[in-house]
């Protein structure tokens, strides 16, 4: 009888198309799933993937069975979850995804709630700014901004519903520099900008006010990939800085940094919780999505 375990490992490796990047995904050594393959090829005596040195491929007979293994596994595992209804807490793993900005300004207030309200839950919890296929990564669920949201998915608010980009710059900078009337007068002053690990920059800082857009492409002596930098050098006196309102709040507060045109601060919604329309969701993630709905 084939052991499901080595038929899970052949899914991962044939969904990641490699070794090294499934045992990552699932917490495992590349070679424990190099040998469940293995010992399923032998058993089943036909070669289910194609490996080579720069890549990993099913064979025709490993893509048909994939096809089949990858419904099958999921009624199997959600079949399996069931028993956590009749837990007093459900147990196992959620694996969510989420922007750095979520991960600083919302999940803080919601995760330690959480975790203490289901000891037996485990969260694994990936923050990064880059667009993935959270699915195809092995997450359970993304937190992503509703432009970025991909179809097909059951969407639920998670954290405030409406946030602003904020612009701020230490009183001493302002002072020396002058403090800008109109979102135009920024293209006469020295700006800190951000990178996202894609590599794309954000050049244009978006402002509104009654209905007028106005858009600026500011330039400056900083590019960081990193909030926290880019706030130490917007404090030290180098330049404006624009952020989420959440992450600059500290400082607005303690006035080392002050607010810039907040008449203009543009408003956009909330971050959602979204993962795929399952008739049966996996217990950790049911108790996530019934947990952020209360709070």
């Amino acid at each position: 009888m084939t052991e499901l375990g080595d038929l899970d490992a052949f899914v991962s490796v044939a969904e990641a198309r490699s070794f090294r990047g499934a045992a990552k995904l699932r917490g495992v050594p590349a070679s424990s799933l190099s040998d469940a393959v293995r010992r399923l090829e032998e058993r089943l005596g036909v070669r289910l993937l194609n490996r080579t040195t720069r890549s990993v491929t099913p064979t025709e007979a490993g893509g048909r069975l994939l096809e089949r293994l990858v419904p099958a596994l999921g009624e199997v595992g959600a079949a399996l979850d069931m028993v956590n209804d009749y837990r007093d807490s459900p147990t196992g793993t959620l694996r969510l995804n989420a922007p750095i900005g979520v991960t600083r300004l919302i999940l803080p207030r919601i995760v330690p709630a959480f975790l203490a309200a289901h000891p037996g839950i485990r969260l694994e919890l990936s923050s990064e700014d880059r667009f993935i296929d959270v699915l195809a990564a092995g997450f359970d669920a993304g937190i992503r901004y509703e432009e970025k949201l991909e179809q097909d998915m059951i969407a639920v608010p998670i954290g405030p519903r409406i946030e602003r980009f904020a612009c701020g710059a230490a009183p001493a900078y302002l002072d020396a520099r002058g403090r800008p009337e109109h979102p135009r007068d920024i293209l006469r002053h020295a700006c800190i900008r951000h990178r996202f690990a894609s590599g794309a920059t954000v050049n244009t800082w978006e402002f509104e006010r009654d209905g007028e857009i106005v858009r600026v492409t500011p330039d400056g002596p900083f590019i960081g990939t990193d909030a926290a930098i880019e706030l130490e050098v917007a404090t030290a006196g180098i330049g404006l800085i624009f952020a989420f309102e959440g992450l600059l709040a500290p400082s607005f507060a303690d006035g080392t940094l002050e607010p810039v045109l907040p008449d203009w601060w543009q408003a956009y919604s909330g971050p959602f919780l979204y993962y795929p329309s399952r008739r049966l969701m996996p217990a950790p993630l049911r108790a996530f999505v019934d947990f952020i709905k209360r709070v």
